[in-house]
């Protein structure tokens, strides 16, 4: 895919998987995310394995992906390293840098309500390496 093409597929589906590292091994977990200003905004229960995980080993992969058949397969993979944004757990405190990514989330989760129920917290990844791949194009 395009850089374009990325943009638009991450910003149009609504859920990841995210892979940890945890000390038995990988852990994945699927997860709603928002795709804004290039990064990939997570928000977690701060009292989770992947949250366990990602204190301790802020490496994460998150894979969003679409289609049924083998010809309509597509998908984007990003890699890199998760840092908290905001206070843990969030309840509210203003942070600048929140205020689109959670409008967003909003917007595209709860109707537009901003949601803080003191149980979860704010992740970003700004990628250090992105994969993506469309079938689609292969049919050509």
């Amino acid at each position: 895919m395009t850089p374009d093409e990325v943009d638009a597929f991450l910003a149009e589906q609504r859920t990841c998987r995210v892979a940890t590292v945890g000390t038995n091994g990988p852990h994945a977990t699927p997860l709603w995310y928002v795709w804004h200003s290039g990064s990939l905004w997570l928000t977690s229960l701060s009292r989770s394995q992947r949250w366990t995980d990602l204190q301790r080993d802020p490496r994460i992969a998150a894979a969003v992906d679409a289609g049924e058949d083998y010809g309509e397969l597509r998908g984007v993979e990003l890699r890199g390293r998760v840092e908290v944004v905001g206070e843990v757990p969030r309840t509210g405190e203003p942070v600048p840098e929140l205020d689109g990514p959670e409008q967003a989330f909003a917007d595209r989760y709860t109707g537009g309500t901003i949601a803080r129920d003191g149980r979860h917290a704010w992740l970003r990844l700004v990628p250090e390496k992105i994969t993506s791949w469309d079938f689609r194009k292969l049919a050509g």
